[in-house]
């Protein structure tokens, strides 16, 4: 197994510990470091084990923080 999957994983079991824990912003800031640390982990991910792996990852970071996914469709729209 590479090196990125296993990164990719451990990403997400992050993401869902963080979820579970309580927050006063509902998640935001987490949300934001989750995503600056996502993107190049995607890039890492698609570059070592082709596209097909990285949309896998895509679609994974995008239904665990679904809610900034959703914010930006709709100021897309909006605009």
């Amino acid at each position: 197994m590479n090196i990125s999957l296993i990164l990719a994983c451990i990403w997400i079991l992050v993401a869902n510990v963080l979820a579970l824990i309580p927050s006063r912003d509902n998640h935001w800031t987490r949300a934001y470091v989750l995503i600056a640390i996502g993107i190049p982990l995607l890039g890492y991910v698609t570059y070592e084990n082709g596209p097909w792996w990285g949309l896998a990852m895509l679609v994974a970071g995008m239904s665990i923080l679904r809610w900034p996914v959703i914010y930006l469709l709709r100021w897309m729209r909006r605009g």
